[in-house]
This record gives structure tokens, C-alpha cells and sequence, in this order.
């Protein structure tokens, strides 16, 4: 049995899901006052926690959204509880109206890289205030599943560099590989992947540190050209714009 209180929010996530909703046409303002009215403060009462909630800048109907779990048990456990409760059977209907595609799921933890999530309710604005300032990147690299040298490059090479170069990334995160425990919500499966997520006071000061960072002499020296040969695709930068209620901002 999870030692995990079904009404305290989870302090340290050391399982973390990535979700990324394609939206039908025009609808992701209605999804986010739902979520943001209904589904926040209900589901971190089972034992979750709702890391942030984002507009993707480069998909107009794209919804992107963390949350977080002590572990794998306690994601069953708390998940059980809210799709299962009255919460969702009330607005879960809405919800799903406004989506094509809600299965582009990562299931990710912690790499010793660095986490450090905004984990206190109290930072969260009330519904109705007005639009945070601020931009997040979050850069996934994908690499062959069983392999390690593309993470240890991300790890020990690229998230130093970024650090010395700008603002530290607030989280570095690598695949789950556990078996998913809720099988109602799919995952992604066969992953191999790393993110690297870094928050911004606008999307400027993100490309001033892209330009700093592609100066290093560890850039200069090779070190995206080895990355790339480990990569078993290109990495995928989804450029993020809180939204009102998101912890990470």
C-alpha cells in the first residue's frame, strides 16, 4: 500500500507523466478554463500533483500538460481514484469533446541530473488572474531503446553547458521504464528519450542562450555532432507558454 495521503499533493514527483493533447480546431482555451477550473486542486486530492499546464506556440490546438507521482503504485492508485471519482464523471464528457488525440503520453523520472519542479500550491495563481509572464523549453532527444551513451552525453556534457551558459535547466528527465499501471490511459512505449527543461522570462532570453550556449567550445569541440550520431531521431523542442494556473511558469 502507497504511504501517500490521498489528501496531501506529492512534494517529490519521482514518476512524471508528459501529456500532449491535439485539440479539435479552436478549442483549447475551452479545455484549459475547464482543466484549470475543475481538474487542478481535484486531482492533486488523490495524491497527484499538477506540475503546469502549457499552450504549445507551435501548434495552435496543442495542449501540454505535467503532473507528477511519488511512484508507480501511488499513480494507480491516485488515477483509480480521480477517473473513477465523481469529478470526471461530471467533466470528463467536456473534456474529451475537445480532443482528437489525448495518448501522447511520456512516462518519465527524475535523472540525478536535476529536478527541480515547483511543487507548492501556494504559488499557483486563482482562475482568472491574469496571463503569467514567462516561456518554458522543453527539448526531448530520442535515442535507440537499451542504449546509454545519448543520455550520458545529454546528462554529463549538455546540461552542464546549459548551466554555465544561461539559466539552469529546472528539470532533466529520462524514460520510465516500468509497466504502466493504469492501463485506461495509455503511454508510449519502446522509448528511449531525455528532456531537458528550462524555464525563461521570455522566449528572447531562450534564444540568447541558445546563441551562447552554440558558442562553448564544447559545441565548437563536437559535442552536438555526438549526440547526433546516438540519436535514433531529431529532438523535439516544444516551445511553451504557461498558462494561468501552471506551477511551472
Amino acid at each position: 500500500m502507497s504511504s501517500v495521503s490521498r489528501t496531501e499533493p506529492v512534494h517529490r514527483p519521482a514518476v512524471i507523466e508528459l501529456r500532449q493533447y491535439t485539440l479539435r480546431p479552436g478549442r483549447r482555451d475551452e479545455l484549459i478554463e475547464l482543466f484549470e477550473r475543475e481538474f487542478v486542486e481535484t486531482q492533486e486530492e488523490t495524491g497527484m500533483f499538477v506540475l503546469g499546464q502549457f499552450r504549445d506556440l507551435d501548434h495552435p490546438d496543442r495542449f501540454v500538460w505535467l503532473r507528477g507521482f511519488t511512484d508507480m503504485e501511488a499513480r494507480r492508485e491516485a488515477l483509480s481514484a480521480f477517473y473513477g471519482g465523481p469529478v470526471w464523471a461530471a467533466y470528463g464528457p467536456r473534456a474529451n469533446a475537445t480532443m482528437l488525440d489525448s495518448d501522447d503520453v511520456l512516462l518519465l523520472r527524475p535523472s540525478p541530473a536535476g529536478c527541480g519542479f515547483p511543487t507548492d500550491p501556494a504559488g499557483r495563481r486563482r482562475a482568472g488572474a491574469g496571463a503569467p509572464d514567462g516561456f518554458v523549453a522543453a527539448a526531448l532527444w530520442h535515442f535507440p531503446p537499451g542504449t546509454h551513451e545519448g543520455g550520458a552525453l545529454i546528462q554529463d556534457g549538455l546540461v552542464p553547458l546549459l548551466r554555465r551558459t544561461g539559466p539552469a535547466p529546472f528539470a532533466v528527465l529520462t524514460t520510465e521504464p516500468a509497466t504502466n499501471t493504469f492501463p485506461r490511459l495509455p503511454v508510449r512505449t519502446g522509448e528511449n528519450v531525455v528532456a531537458v527543461l528550462t524555464s525563461y522570462p521570455d522566449e528572447d532570453a531562450h534564444r540568447r542562450h541558445l546563441a551562447d550556449a552554440a558558442a562553448d567550445p564544447l559545441v565548437r569541440n563536437g559535442l552536438l555532432t555526438d549526440i547526433e550520431r546516438a540519436q535514433s531521431s531529431a529532438p523535439q523542442l516544444l516551445r511553451l507558454a504557461p498558462t494561468v494556473r501552471s506551477l511551472i511558469r
